[in-house]
């Protein structure tokens, strides 16, 4: 029996990366695809709460079921697994997302949005982003697609954890290496503008921050050719050390507080 595949993006329903995505997974899993209406680039995990969402089906070759929803990445996957969807999914797909994600970028990524909101409901996911942002040529290393989602399927991702991938803007890529989360990202570079009554506007743009980075992390494997794949934990997001460390000096602190208040 196929794999039952949830394909989703932030780019938009018509963006050339999901169709290339869906050809390369069409042949090998029974495909879905919801993805938004509309480019949800940088909205990360956000949901749509102040306006109505709106579902139109899509009408797609081979007679694959898809939908365009009026909201973002993580409302897709919502409404894919709550009004859409007879029957979950065992993989959520993300991608090809125009520009990557590799670092600390994945916390603005829609891309990697809809893959956490998948994972929350303990669906693990693949996002797939690509370098080239300007002129991207998905067909150059869409041989690659597959055997990674494929990995995923035969090696199951912890409960909690999903795969985020990017490729390499190279004439030929070196390999796929499995890594760590870099550092580097994109910060704000907000451009000021004038509107023709003088008040002042900003296009909130913005530039490569670079750090520096250990040899095995998704940045620095970029840099050498690789394709870099970095499986990320969302399930536990606590951090252990802090709270074994300052647990009973905080609990302390708020119990002399209250003692106080109250005498």
């Amino acid at each position: 029996m196929k794999p039952k595949i949830l394909l989703i993006n932030d780019d938009g329903i018509h963006s050339p990366g999901l169709r290339q995505l869906w050809e390369s997974l069409v042949d090998h899993a029974d495909v879905s695809i919801i993805a938004p209406a509309h480019d949800q680039s940088g909205v990360g995990l956000g949901i749509t709460l102040h306006k109505p969402l709106q579902i139109e089906p899509v009408k797609w070759e081979r007679d694959t079921p898809a939908w365009k929803v009026t909201g973002t990445p993580a409302d897709c996957v919502k409404l894919a697994f709550g009004v859409i969807l007879k029957e979950k999914p065992t993989l959520v797909v993300s991608g090809i997302n125009r520009g990557s994600n590799a670092g600390r970028t994945v916390l603005y990524s829609g891309t990697i949005g809809g893959v956490i909101e998948g994972a929350l409901r303990n669906v693990p996911g693949v996002a797939f982003s690509y370098e080239n942002m300007l002129d991207p040529d998905y067909s150059s290393f869409s041989k690659h697609l597959y055997p990674i989602v494929k990995y995923a399927l035969d090696n199951p991702l912890p409960r909690g954890t999903i795969l985020n991938v990017n490729v390499p803007h190279v004439p030929s890529i070196r390999g796929i290496k499995l890594a760590r989360q870099g550092k580097s990202y994109w910060i704000d570079s907000p451009d000021a503008r004038f509107h023709p009554q003088g008040t002042p506007y900003f296009w909130l743009g913005g530039k490569w921050d670079d750090h520096e980075e250990r040899q095995d992390s998704d940045v620095a494997l970029l840099r050498q050719g690789y394709i870099a794949a970095v499986p990320i934990h969302i399930d536990e997001l606590t951090d252990h050390s802090h709270l074994e460390e300052h647990r009973e000096k905080f609990d302390l602190t708020f119990a002399e507080a209250e003692l106080t208040e109250q005498s």
